[in-house]
């Protein structure tokens, strides 16, 4: 489903620059080449058009971004400290020694002075 919407997403992209690449601006750009006077549309027709075009692909391209967020989302919305077993870590009754500390030595040796010959 992801990777369906993911080439949606790009071809709303290219669509979308397409439509504000032909709408007139003030410099004119590629809105020259839609040829307005001559078009189906009429002399205002194109402008009309291509403005509620982009307004159409731009709300499909928003609702597409949301989905892809969101699907994209429940993918990765466990959290790794979810998957670790806290059985093993903490023992449900605590563990008692039963065995003490090694007592320490009680007798010191002496130590001995080595003879010279």
């Amino acid at each position: 489903m992801t990777s369906t919407l993911l080439i949606v997403q790009f071809v709303l992209a290219i669509l979308l620059t397409i439509i504000v690449l032909l709408q007139k601006s003030s410099s004119i750009g590629l809105g020259a080449y839609s040829g307005s006077n001559d078009s189906l549309f009429g002399a205002k027709g194109p402008a009309n058009f291509l403005t509620k075009a982009t307004m159409a692909l731009g709300l499909v391209f928003v609702i597409n971004t949301v989905a892809l967020g969101y699907l994209y989302n429940q993918q990765r919305n466990q959290s790794a400290v979810d998957s670790i077993k806290t059985d093993s870590l903490i023992p449900a009754t605590p563990v008692t020694q039963t065995d003490s500390a090694p007592a320490a030595p009680t007798a010191t040796p002496t130590p001995t002075v080595p003879e010279n010959k």
